[in-house]
């Protein structure tokens, strides 16, 4: 079992925060009607769609939302057609930013990210500039307290898990993206329960920020999730506990 604080942890910490926004309903009905759309509105043939209602149900996305979305993706309503584009840059010290993003507009998008990595202390890069940093991931994330770690460990690999990961109170079992699906039944069957399942953007290497850079990367990632047609940001920063504890601290003095 190996420990880290990537991304993905410092976005769980961040998430009950991103979770008042109210904006992320708006982000979650344009990725059900593109899955729908691309895979169709069947959850049980299209994981796509499975995963992104998951992430609605655990959004406490009343059950009629994600129904009307479906229905727009598949053509039953008049919806606008969202395009899928990423957009690669970089942000203080260096780090390495990918930038999903569903958009009716391109020009529009792209200028609002330049602007806002701009603003931020970074740049947007070329296609490809970054985006080999990154590998797709399966992430099933567990409450780590009163949880027997070596059964879960034992269940992860026996169905195909990559690792199980220790990281600030909670158990994450890493997984390629074809063996999420079966490794997160096998899991349920053995009676561990996840609180979050999702495939992400996960970093291969990381850059370590503090001081100031800290800061500044995560007011930008704050900023690049705020625009409309953003859906994910990935990045490859690495932030200690004990410094996202003092920009905590700081930020509410």
């Amino acid at each position: 079992m190996s420990g880290h604080s990537k991304w993905s942890t410092i976005k769980r910490k961040k998430g009950a925060a991103d979770a008042k926004r109210g904006k992320i309903f708006t982000k979650l009905i344009r990725e059900i009607a593109t899955a729908s759309r691309i895979g169709g509105g069947d959850p049980d043939g299209n994981p796509r769609l499975r995963l992104v209602i998951d992430k609605a149900r655990q959004a406490n996305m009343p059950k009629d939302n994600i129904e009307r979305a479906i229905k727009k993706g598949t053509g039953a309503d008049e919806a606008v057609a969202y395009e899928e584009a990423i957009y690669e840059g970089y942000g203080p010290g260096g780090a390495a930013v990918l930038i999903e993003t569903l958009t009716d507009n391109k020009n529009r998008t792209v200028g609002e990210v330049r602007h806002v990595l701009t603003k931020h202390g970074g740049n947007l890069g070329a296609s490809g500039s970054v985006s080999y940093l990154f590998d797709k991931k399966g992430l099933i994330q567990l409450e780590g307290e009163g949880l027997d770690a070596d059964a879960l460990m034992e269940a992860a690999l026996d169905a195909g898990a990559e690792d199980v990961v220790e990281s600030s109170g909670s158990l994450e079992v890493v997984t390629t993206p074809g063996e999420f699906d079966p490794v997160r039944a096998a899991l349920r069957e053995a009676g561990f329960e996840a609180t979050e399942a999702s495939i992400n953007l996960e970093p291969s290497t990381t850059v370590k920020l503090e001081g100031k850079e800290a800061e500044t990367m995560l007011k930008l990632a704050d900023a690049l999730e705020d625009l409309d047609d953003v859906q994910n940001v990935s990045a490859n920063f690495d932030i200690s506990d004990e410094e996202m504890a003092r920009i905590a601290a700081a930020a509410e003095a």
